[in-house]
């Protein structure tokens, strides 16, 4: 569909407002370098298109220096009328632009189909360097939710996600995130964006809605009164928990009203784990099965299979085989599954099922981009992300959806919470982001590209926090295509070595060159050993010129097995080209291991 004279006027009014338009023209020197194609090469659907959908009324087309139609209008005329002439349609030379290329218009209610064929005549021309659709562009505004401007945690420089520079290539359309977590009390914030769900409680002194599972996943309140949950333990208000997350990935946004979601191009599919007291294992291993398009007995099947699960939630001990038994055939249907490390100040090795394989385990960062206070930390966290910390200030906390009751729902409302519970959601939306951008990533390629796109983290961490702050335009713009890094350059060293029990340190060399200056300040080192209790092994980088980055501790608690993570390195001091070592030792007897392989990223 062609765009009316009304509404272009429209468009060039808000952007004279704004003036925030990104411009096509300015940039086609760039895009003669960028894209000058072929004879017979296919049209990428992106080179017939004025905007996502809406095929090209004009394209702009560059000539190589020297030939007739790059210094003659009616040159450039006579061969867009050829052109038209062979593709059957009305081709017509507009106007020569300052860059020195033709503007070319297409005539009235062309296809795609049509447009391509227009462009695949003008590629196979010898004489022309470039062809590029004269694409239509929209002003690059702040959205317009009325509580925007409160979330720090998604556009402020120092610790933001940089969550707006993602929304120009993608809003997670067409992703399902499940949330297993409390439920969905209703919100005119989120509805629109809210499929079905299933509440999984079986026990009704933990459901608090008088039944067992069914079909409907909406939350009665969490609320309990003092010692219900345990002898000590205080009285607690409802929390409305589910609702906080599910509002943190997808609260509608454009509508005037409210918080802006990272996804808000995504669905939510509320599954309702968590009740009064908590929740059990057996529920939420049916959860993650259910929402990951698996059977569940007894429970129909799943209408709106999830691409993405968040998981903010935890306990203590090791991953269960149970848990993690579910996690890894979800992973295995194509869910990435997104989990929380923990809020104890701990390290995530010591609770589940942030200390899960096959997860991406997210820690808590404060409003100057440090590890949270009460975040846990670890080699087993893979990613950080914007938890806050009401200590310091409420508007230092994390605002989405809630509900005013204390203890059966009431008015929908807004409110901060701090947590990793809500770090963990900013990295849920931005797999749907990563997912809606490229459809055929799998969970272990999102989980690297979010990595390998994170930033240092402006403040400190000790103990562990992952690859850095998540950055969302980055990684989406990577596999996208469109920038960022889906991996940079990588040195592999797939030689197995035996860990001795208890025994000296074992070392593995990889070295590296044709990297000029320092190494950078997120060098990623990827880390495969099996063992049969990582508490035991201490691991080191060492540079070249002898100097060692601790990655892992030796920790008697971490009874887990195997060590397969990536970790982030500042070594910005350190020459990038020559031999590297990966240090391994054990440090305690009875269990064994080996050092499968090993890889920097640059």
């Amino acid at each position: 569909m062609r765009t009316s004279p009304a509404l272009r006027r429209k468009l060039i009014s808000v952007a004279a407002a704004s003036a925030a338009l990104l411009t096509a023209a300015s940039t086609a020197s760039a895009v003669a370098a960028q894209e000058t194609v072929s004879q017979g090469s296919a049209v990428p659907a992106a080179q017939t298109e004025a905007a996502p959908g809406t095929p090209a009324e004009r394209l702009i087309v560059g000539y190589k220096s020297g030939t007739a139609e790059a210094r003659s209008n009616p040159a450039a005329e006579a061969d867009a009328a050829a052109k038209g002439e062979k593709t059957g349609e009305d081709v017509d030379f507009q106007r020569r632009l300052g860059t020195g290329a033709a503007l070319v218009d297409l005539g009235d209610d062309l296809t795609k189909a049509d447009v391509a064929d227009v462009v695949a005549q003008y590629r196979a021309d010898p004489q022309v360097a470039y062809v590029v659709p004269d694409r239509l562009n929209k002003p690059k505004a702040d959205p317009n939710d009325t509580e925007y401007t409160k979330q720090w945690d998604l556009f402020e420089s120092t610790a933001g996600m940089n969550v707006p520079g993602a929304w120009a290539t993608s809003t997670g359309t067409g992703v399902t995130v499940a949330v297993i977590d409390t439920g969905y009390v209703a919100h005119t914030d989120l509805a629109a964006n809210i499929v079905g769900g299933y509440d999984f409680i079986a026990d009704t002194a933990v459901s608090a809605d008088g039944d067992g599972r069914d079909s409907n996943p909406a939350d009665p309140g969490d609320y309990y009164a003092a010692n219900e949950c345990g002898s000590g333990v205080p009285a607690s208000n409802s929390s409305w928990h589910g609702t906080h997350v599910a509002g943190t990935i997808a609260a509608v946004t454009n509508n005037n009203k409210g918080v802006a979601g990272i996804a808000y191009g995504a669905k939510i599919s509320p599954v309702r784990v968590l009740g009064k007291c908590g929740g059990y294992d057996s529920d939420i291993i049916d959860a993650i099965t259910w929402a990951s398009g698996g059977t569940v007995s007894g429970v129909p099947a799943n209408s709106n299979v999830a691409k993405v699960i968040n998981m903010s939630l935890g306990g203590d001990g090791a991953c269960t085989s149970a848990t993690q038994s579910a996690i890894t055939a979800a992973v295995n249907r194509g869910t990435t599954v997104v989990v929380a490390a923990g809020n104890e100040s701990d390290n995530v090795a010591n609770h589940s099922p942030g200390n899960c394989n096959n997860v991406i385990s997210v820690a808590a960062t404060n409003r100057t981009g440090a590890k949270a206070s009460y975040s846990n930390y670890g080699s087993l966290v893979d990613i950080s992300a914007p938890g806050g910390q009401t200590s310091t200030g409420t508007a230092n906390g994390i605002l989405s959806t809630l509900n005013s009751g204390t203890k059966t729902p009431s008015s929908e409302s807004y409110a901060y919470y701090q947590g990793t519970s809500m770090a963990t959601p900013h990295i849920a939306g931005l797999v749907a982001l990563v997912k809606s951008a490229n459809s055929a990533l799998t969970p272990a390629q999102i989980e690297t590209a979010i990595k390998n796109n994170a930033r240092a983290l402006p403040g400190a961490c000790s103990g562990g926090c992952g690859a850095g702050l998540a950055d969302a335009a980055r990684t989406v713009q990577a596999v996208s295509g469109s920038g960022g890094s889906t991996g940079g350059t990588t040195f592999t060293n797939t030689t197995a070595v035996t860990i001795p029990d208890n025994g000296s340190a074992i070392e593995s060399p990889i070295a590296v060159s044709g990297r000029s200056g320092n190494a950078p300040t997120a060098l990623k080192v990827g880390v495969d050993i099996t063992h049969t209790y990582r508490g035991d092994l201490v691991i080191d980088l060492v540079a070249p010129d002898g100097t060692a980055y601790r990655l892992k501790a030796a920790s008697s608690s971490d009874s887990a097995d195997n060590v397969s993570t990536t970790y982030s390195v500042n070594a910005s001091a350190e020459t990038a080209d020559g031999t590297w070592k990966l240090r391994v030792q054990d440090t305690a007897a009875q269990d064994t291991g080996k050092l499968n392989s090993w890889q920097l990223t640059f």
